[in-house]
């Protein structure tokens, strides 16, 4: 039988960790949440040798503060989860950056292997490192890895066998200079006399956390003992001024400085850098891409490029996809003769899951493209690109991936909003995202616009899409200055050097954001599909409480039809016709249009009629819906935004400023059901509830503000 071990992997963003975590898991791979946050966790297992392994991939840190939730989520797995070792991997390409969380994880007393991963772009700068000496001065083994080639995938995984299995663990501790130290050994003995905490590394680093003022070990001492813990923050306070009243830095930075000059000693000691003038090139590629005039026209060209090999490449599938369900609806059709099963089934669970399934390959080619662009090292630079502009609506660079993403569908945007480290950035983007119009609304503005305004539609269509990016900026600074107001903390954006992505980190990358897409956005639709079709079917009305009219209409056209005194096609089109005032009928007799009528008075002042209460309704569960609504609100059966019959039904119950309100009123509320699940998931249900709330509220005040105006000059 097989020993069971665990393993953390730890290490910078950029530092070729997720490379190394797939060439180690491949496919056997994990996603889910940390509990309580949102930070992703991803696991996988493999097994070597005499080992069954678990590798836990931790959040890309750059250090072991409470800066970030994703710090505090790596530092508390290792506290409370005591994985049997953490491989430390850093860019051996640049050490000095890379060790400062080396460092502070010896400073855990963690069993440790350090993974100098692309060693081969270190070897092509000439840089020479005595591993051995290094090693000796670390404290623990040292395995270089190619992460793209696999290379040292295995002494890696026997390194790490063999800390676990070595029972005299070298330990190395940092000095802070003696007032610090003097400072720390009061702390210490306070922790063991008060907190029952033995002398030794696990005390000592949280003392030092404690002259860091760190606020999450301030709380975990709290919880056990209230009083004791106030005594103990007041001598921690006073080592605090004594120590800056006699250094001239504050305790953080000297702290701070002594992890550097730890790293900068060992270096010195056997690390050898390159001598040589010759430009990375890197920067010789960056002197163009992030160049001051051409960075933004690049960047431009590149998402062109991006959407249209995604819409052009995204189509065929799509299409196969549609007629396969298609298919699928005409075969249970014939199949299935209990009309309302048929009804559930076909309208309800098919139509729905449809709905979303269809859209999988460009889901699946926007997640590739993305990965590409990120794997390759090009992803950061387009943020740089960006930073300028986006600081002016209070975010930063990073921000502007995710919503150009909204553009296309909102689902993957609020997933791709996790490249922001800072949860109040993140959350900020995520609320504002709800303003790019998603492709699901360009049906809804192209019904509308070449209804009403048939000569300038386009223009129409542009104004929309403009108002929407207006509408961010202003929430996206209301927001900076009510619910995450204060000062932006600081970023910095980190430029990795570039690198060939392996396709096969491309394709994990792009299954494990595709399936969740399915998984999760599928299951909610189905359910929200189950739940429209029972508002829209139920109360049935029975044959006897349609409108005689109706049933007359039907039995002359049958003997017109009879007699031969109208064509087949004729008779067809006229049945059809019949057929959508009864769907319509039926519809308004359901709980949808009842629930329709009964909101009414709420949406009157923005110039709204129930019909357009249950389209909105509709909306809530996707916004193409909104189409196919306004087809079987104004019986016309099938019917889709180029459907000249429904422009002209719409053209003659409503007033053009009330078609431009209605646009204005999809574009502003959220974006759809199967995004909140998404949201929620990303953001917590607070969140999710807060921006289902405001962009409600936004939207009604907007429509209310235009058409109250509007109307004015009609």
């Amino acid at each position: 039988m097989k020993k069971s071990m665990i393993i953390a992997l730890a290490g910078n963003p950029n530092s070729g960790k997720t490379t190394i975590f797939n060439e180690l898991t491949g496919m056997r791979q994990h996603v889910g949440n940390y509990p309580g946050v949102t930070v992703e966790k991803r696991s996988g297992e493999l097994d070597h040798k005499d080992y069954h392994i678990e590798i836990i991939d931790l959040p890309g840190i750059y250090s072991l503060t409470a800066f970030s939730e994703e710090e505090i989520v790596s530092r508390e797995f290792i506290l409370e989860s005591s994985p049997d070792v953490v491989i430390n991997i850093i860019d051996s390409s640049n050490l000095e950056r890379n060790l400062y969380l080396t460092v502070q994880l010896l400073e855990l007393g963690v069993p440790m292997v350090l993974d100098f991963n692309m060693a081969d772009v270190a070897k092509k700068r000439g840089m020479k490192v005595d591993k051995k000496l290094l090693s000796e001065l670390l404290g623990m083994p040292i395995v270089e890895t190619i992460g793209p080639r696999g290379d040292g995938i295995d002494e890696l995984l026997d390194a790490a066998i063999g800390v676990v299995q070595r029972k005299d663990k070298k330990r190395i501790e940092i000095s802070y200079g003696d007032e610090i130290e003097n400072e720390l050994e009061k702390i210490i003995s306070a922790l063991s006399r008060d907190f029952d905490m033995e002398k030794g590394t696990g005390s000592r680093w949280f003392a030092v956390k404690l002259l860091e003022q760190d606020s999450e070990v301030e709380k975990r001492l709290r919880g056990i003992d209230e009083k004791k813990f106030q005594n103990l923050k007041e001598a921690v306070t006073n080592s605090i001024n004594h120590i800056n009243n006699i250094m001239r830095d504050s305790t953080e930075v000297l702290i701070a400085d002594s992890r550097y000059g730890f790293i900068k000693g060992a270096l010195h000691e056997a690390h050898e850098e390159a001598d040589t003038d010759n430009t990375d090139i890197t920067e010789k590629i960056d002197s163009i891409l992030t160049n001051r005039f051409l960075g933004i026209p690049i960047f431009a060209l590149i998402l062109w490029l991006m959407f249209q090999f995604v819409f052009t490449i995204g189509k065929y599938p799509m299409d196969w996809i549609g007629i396969g369900f298609e298919k699928l609806s005409i075969l249970l059709n014939s199949v299935i003769s209990h009309q309302l099963l048929r009804s559930l089934v076909v309208d309800g669970i098919i139509g729905g899951v449809g709905g979303v399934i269809v859209f999988t390959p460009n889901i699946a080619l926007l997640f590739f493209s993305i990965a590409l662009l990120e794997d390759s090292g090009y992803m950061a630079r387009a943020a740089f690109v960006m930073d300028r502009v986006m600081h002016r609506v209070g975010l930063h660079g990073k921000s502007f991936i995710p919503l150009i993403i909204g553009f296309g569908c909102t689902v993957p945007a609020y997933m791709g909003s996790r490249i922001l480290e800072n949860k109040k950035d993140r959350l900020i983007t995520m609320h504002i995202n709800t303003f790019c119009s998603c492709g699901a609304r360009l049906p809804v503005y192209i019904l509308l616009a070449g209804t009403f305004f048939p000569a300038i539609a386009g223009n129409i269509i542009f104004s929309i899409y403009l108002i929407g990016i207006i509408f961010a900026i202003i929430m996206a600074k209301v927001l900076r200055a009510t619910r995450f107001k204060g000062e932006m903390e600081p970023f910095v954006m980190e430029l990795p050097s570039y690198r060939i992505p392996t396709m096969k980190g491309i394709l994990i990358h792009t299954w494990e954001r595709v399936w969740m897409y399915v998984k999760k956005a599928g299951t909610i639709i189905l359910a929200i599909s189950i739940l429209m079709w029972i508002m829209f079917t139920f109360p049935i009305i029975s044959e006897s409480e349609y409108s005689e009219d109706y049933i007359l209409q039907m039995d002359e056209l049958q003997r017109s039809h009879e007699a031969g005194d109208i064509t087949e096609e004729s008779f067809l089109s006229e049945i059809s016709i019949i057929e959508g005032k009864m769907e319509a009928e039926k519809l308004e007799f359901a709980v949808a249009g009842r629930a329709g009528k009964f909101i009414e008075p709420v949406f009157r002042p923005l110039g709204f009629d129930w019909k357009m209460v249950v389209a909105s309704i509709s909306g809530m569960a996707a916004k193409e819906v909104i189409v196919s609504s306004f087809g079987t609100l104004f019986s016309m059966g099938e019917a889709d935004e180029t459907s000249e019959g429904l422009q002209e039904k719409i053209k003659a119950n409503y007033h053009p400023l009330v078609g431009y309100n209605f646009m204005l009123f999809t574009l502003l509320y959220f974006p759809c059901l199967a995004s909140m699940a998404v949201f929620r998931k990303e953001a917590g249900t607070k969140e999710m509830l807060f921006q289902m709330a405001y962009t409600i509220a936004l939207a009604w005040a907007v429509a209310f503000i235009v058409y109250q105006i509007g109307r004015l000059f009609i």
